[in-house]
């Protein structure tokens, strides 16, 4: 119950911007103290951090690919027009099949395209 708490709101956030983009090892690190800390995980600095490096991410990814899709090129993934979205969960799942060695190479952006590529593949 609380990760799910957690996770959805990591994804309801106002956006926080960020001087650098936060890679996957340390989002992963900071999801996972947030879910230990329980409900006063609403009270971390960090909570906020996460929303909104989230946030930032899916609206640069949500841009390009309707920048993508106005050029005529194939987008990176392919969302259906309502509903059936990425759950919070489901993020955080599938951020850690990312390998370990990886995530701290991986831009949090970068691993969220590569989520949502793999949920819904263009035709």
């Amino acid at each position: 119950m609380k990760t799910k708490l957690i996770a959805a709101a990591l994804l309801a956030a106002a956006p926080v911007t960020s001087a650098n983009a936060m890679n996957v090892a340390d989002f992963l690190l900071k999801a996972d103290a947030l879910e230990k800390k329980g409900m006063m995980a609403l009270f971390s600095s960090d909570y906020k951090l996460l929303k909104g490096e989230v946030e930032t991410a899916s609206k640069q990814l949500r841009s390009e690919r309707l920048a993508a899709q106005k050029a005529g090129r194939k987008p990176a993934y392919c969302p259906p027009a309502k509903g059936g979205g990425l759950t919070p969960n489901e993020m955080l799942a599938q951020l850690r099949t990312i390998p370990a060695a990886q995530r701290s190479r991986v831009e949090l952006k970068d691993g969220l395209k590569a989520v949502l590529s793999r949920k819904f593949p263009c035709s």
